[in-house]
């Protein structure tokens, strides 16, 4: 192995752990050897690993762009391997690279049997997920502020197109303006509901599913078996949340990665007002955890 034990511990992940329990994890981790070129894994992908870089150059990218580089020591994908969250970066060795690697089973196993050795280990990683909270929390609030600023300088510039003469482009300029102002009402946000707040759509046999993501407009549950989905077909159900019952009907527009998305139809105000009220607390619940 191409790095020490005092290299490793620069990782905040393996920060405060001895020597001799840092020798016991590294035997639950095995050797991955890439050229240049290999991608380790791609956006999109399940995580089944948690690797750290011990030699050579990593890039991650986003949608094809350039992203970070990343150089040893340092753990790659550690959030989304121990969680199941899709990997959101595609993984690619810009030179021979060496790294450490072990999937989520074996690391709990080793945890089974090293309890010691797991209690800094997970400290650690709940100083990194908070730290990361942190960070997006920052990130979000600086975006909404940005949202809230573009959407106005928008409005003000669409009412001087109307207020102004007629030209060739005055017409594709209030439509693009007005396109973009829709898409960024509140009916467009979109949420996971989390687990203090979850809720359940009902179906006509009784049947509960859990909502996986959901706005104003449209909703996503799971593809389940034994209930045949097709495009355009109609849908309905009763939402179940915050204690309230709110009938749903819509359209099914979307089927795949083995979800269901629905787009609602128009509710009466008092059923939208409660879908309104649940979207919201589960955002500030985000906010707040």
């Amino acid at each position: 192995m191409s790095v020490s034990v005092s290299e490793l511990r620069s990782i905040p992940l393996f920060q405060g752990i001895t020597d001799e329990h840092m020798t016991q994890l590294l035997g639950a981790f095995e050797q991955q050897t890439l050229q240049k070129g290999d991608v380790l894994f791609e956006a999109g992908s399940e995580p089944t690993h948690f690797y750290v870089l011990i030699k050579g150059e990593i890039a991650l990218r986003e949608e094809g762009e350039p992203g970070y580089h990343l150089h040893p020591p340092a753990p790659i994908g550690e959030l989304g391997s121990l969680t199941g969250i899709r990997r959101y970066t595609t993984a690619i060795a810009i030179e021979p690279c060496e790294l450490l690697r072990v999937t989520k089973a074996d690391l709990m196993n080793f945890f089974e049997d090293y309890g010691d050795v797991a209690f800094p280990f997970y400290h650690n990683l709940l100083e990194v997920v908070g730290d990361k909270i942190r960070r997006d929390r920052r990130r979000m609030e600086e975006m909404r502020a940005n949202i809230i600023r573009t959407q106005k300088a928008m409005k003000r510039l669409r009412d001087l197109v109307l207020e102004s003469e007629d030209s060739e482009l005055s017409s594709e300029i209030y439509d693009t303006l007005e396109g973009l102002i829709a898409n960024n009402r509140r009916a467009k946000y979109v949420v996971e509901p989390p687990a203090a707040l979850p809720c359940y759509v009902r179906m006509d046999d009784g049947t509960q599913i859990p909502v996986r993501q959901l706005s104003a407009v449209w909703l996503s549950v799971p593809d389940l078996p034994g209930r045949p989905s097709s495009l355009s077909s109609s849908w309905s159900g009763v939402l179940l949340a915050l204690d309230r019952e709110i009938p749903l009907s819509g359209t099914i527009t979307r089927i795949e990665e083995g979800l269901v998305t629905i787009e609602l139809d128009l509710l009466i105000d008092e059923f939208a007002a409660h879908l309104e009220d649940y979207i919201t607390r589960s955002q500030m619940l985000d906010v707040v955890v």
